[in-house]
């Protein structure tokens, strides 16, 4: 199956067959998180903070239909200079492949690769969520369906305030999904190093959260895991600033009739803009942040 529906790079290749730490990584980020040349940077720096830890790195990204697992550096720039690129949940990537385009993975397409590929370990920076007025819209994001299903462990820094965060974890208990925080009692909310919600259970080590992750394997549980970990402190912005800035961004959102899929980058490009560039240097902190942890974990498992 791997070898029909997935092209994996030479380095992922000796990796998987190797039985050593490899951490996926999505590519929505690149593609739709962050502007140019931030998003190459930053995807650029993530892959050498996963390599100085002894992982390998696995970006994953649809090209021209095809699904590719390690991406070169020449694909690493077009993908983050390119401006038809579809941004793709689990739904679109079979229509992507068969219209042949260029796609970023969101966190629930990059899970459902990943455990194709049989890697376990995925870092990003947050997962989708329940949407503020998901009572009357039905907006939620189909990263908390996969993580309900699909046996791979995500490392993110929580769950961005624009979200409503107390559904978003009741959404997830219902999944049946472990949530776990890294050295701390609180759950994070991204840009913020809490969200007022505490997290249902702390780890503070590594080596305890790839433990986790095997005896999850092998009691069957059949979910994924969320692994929470909190932006770096001098990186954080205070919970009452962010909180302000992204109710008036949902306004402006609500204002302008942006929805779906248009709704996260909209917000994302709003809160960076008002918080005066501070946003996207919290984005990019918490990001290589997650990829050290994912690297420690997956090593820890590997071992």
């Amino acid at each position: 199956m791997t070898a029909l529906l997935l092209e994996l790079s030479p380095e992922v290749d000796a990796a998987l067959k190797a039985g050593t730490a490899i951490v996926a990584l999505e590519s929505t980020i690149i593609t739709h998180g962050m502007p140019y040349p931030a998003n190459l940077e930053t995807a650029k720096a993530v892959e050498g903070e996963i390599r100085a830890k002894g992982a390998t790195p696995a970006t994953i990204a649809v090209i021209e239909g095809r699904i590719k697992v390690g991406l070169t550096g020449e694909e690493l720039d077009i993908l983050a200079q390119a401006k038809d690129v579809v941004k793709a949940s689990s739904r679109d990537l079979a229509v992507a492949m068969v219209k042949k385009q260029w796609a970023g993975t969101t966190v629930s397409c990059t899970m459902r690769i990943a455990e194709l590929a049989g890697i376990r370990v995925f870092a990003t920076g947050g997962v989708g969520g329940v949407h503020r007025g998901a009572e009357e819209t039905f907006d939620i994001s189909a990263d908390l369906t996969e993580l309900g299903r699909t046996e791979v462990a995500v490392v993110c820094a929580g769950v961005k305030s624009l979200l409503d965060i107390p559904k978003t974890l009741e959404v997830l208990e219902t999944q049946r999904v472990p949530v776990v925080a890294y050295g701390t009692d609180h759950f994070p909310a991204f840009f913020a190093r809490e969200s007022g919600m505490m997290a249902d259970h702390r780890l503070d080590a590594a080596a305890d959260i790839a433990a986790m992750i095997k005896a999850h394997a092998e009691i069957k549980a059949g979910t994924g895991i969320l692994v929470a970990n909190p932006v770096p402190e001098a990186d954080a912005l205070s919970p009452t600033e962010i909180d302000g800035i992204i109710d008036a961004a949902v306004a402006e959102a609500a204002e302008k009739g942006i929805g779906r899929k248009a709704l996260t980058p909209f917000l994302l490009s709003a809160i960076n803009q008002a918080s005066e560039g501070r946003s996207l240097k919290a984005n990019i902190a918490l990001v290589l942040n997650n990829a050290r942890l994912a690297a420690d974990i997956a090593v820890a498992l590997a071992a």
